[in-house]
Parts: structure tokens; sequence; C-alpha cells
């Protein structure tokens, strides 16, 4: 699917005009262009399904080391920024980190990053995200053993609404040996 930025610049000059402004003020002329351009880069993602995604940011290596069932990959501080599908407001201030159990091959460190970001680039809910960084990562490493945590602010709450801007929402999806080891929860959860 490609993202129709000609029927989002029609859009936004429709939205321009029920705020009541005239889109063909000087400010305004090039608006509706720059949002499309912005709508564009922010939701690439939804381009492309997470096997898509996958497929984009498979690069493991074999590991050249002898691991054990023990060790654990871990990625903190991913900062990634998204938007909330329910009012297109900004989910900012996200960090996201991702842990996995190594099943002979590794990922390369930035393409977990890379992982994050392109499914942040979606209309997404917090919880989905973590859903869906999770599956990219079980389909590229091979490993049911995957952690996703994220940390991140929502404008829908902060600047509107209830206005609450300190508040902070925390999301865990756990997979495979994750779910119930509590030791291995404590693992990803310390900071180093």
């Amino acid at each position: 699917m490609a993202i129709d930025t000609k029927a989002i610049e029609e859009h936004i000059k429709g939205i321009l005009i029920a705020l009541g402004d005239d889109p063909e003020r000087e400010g305004l002329k090039e608006t509706p262009e720059r949002v499309a351009k912005m709508y564009e880069e922010v939701f690439e993602g939804m381009n492309y399904s997470n096997a898509e995604i996958a497929d984009m940011f498979n690069k493991t290596f074999s590991e050249d080391y002898p691991s054990s069932s023990n060790d654990v990959v871990v990625v903190r501080d991913i900062e990634v920024f998204s938007y909330c599908e329910h009012h297109l407001a900004l989910m900012y201030d996200m960090r996201v980190a991702v842990a996995y159990i190594p099943k002979g091959r590794v990922i390369g460190l930035s393409k977990i990053a890379r992982i994050c970001d392109m499914a942040a680039k979606r209309l997404q809910l917090q919880e989905r995200l973590g859903k869906d960084i999770a599956e990219i990562m079980t389909i590229v490493t091979g490993s049911e053993d995957i952690a996703v945590l994220i940390e991140g602010c929502h404008s829908c709450m902060t600047a509107r609404g209830i206005k609450k801007s300190a508040s902070k929402t925390y999301t865990e999806t756990l997979r495979g040996r994750f779910e119930n080891d509590t030791a291995l929860q404590l693992r990803i959860r310390r900071q180093p």
C-alpha cells in the first residue's frame, strides 16, 4: 500500500477550512503539501506488514561463541515516536528495550533499533507496538524468547483531555521463557 499524499493534501486543506482558516493565505499555502510529506515519512511503516519489516532487517550472524540457554541480549533506550490511532496524537519520549535469547544466530544490533523504528511508524497503540516488535524479532531471530518493554508519554493525555503532563505509560510484552521466568524478567528490567 502506498501512502496517497495527494489525498492527504486535499483533506488537510479541508481541515484548514473547517477550522475557519484560509488555506490560500501565505502562511498556509504550502501547509497541505508539507503535512502530506510529513505523514509519508512518519507513517512509512504502514506500507509494510510485520513479515515485510522482518525481511527488510533480516541480518543475522552465526554465533561465534558457545552460547548457553541463559545468554540474553538486551538493547535498551531505543528512542522512537509514534501516533496514537485514537486521536492521531503524538506518542513521544518513547523508550524501548528489546531482549532475546539467541537461538543459534544473533541479529545485528542496529537492526533491532530499525525494527522498533519502522514498527512505530504506524498509527499505533503502545500495547500493539510491543507485540509487533516481538513478532518481528521472532521472525528474524527464530527465537521464541523475546521481551519488549516500552515507556512513553502520550499527548492525548499530556496536552489535551486530562492534561497530566508527567504521566507515562509502561507496557511489557513477554514471550517464551520471559513470560514465566522471574529471574529473566529481573535481568531485563534492571539497569546495568
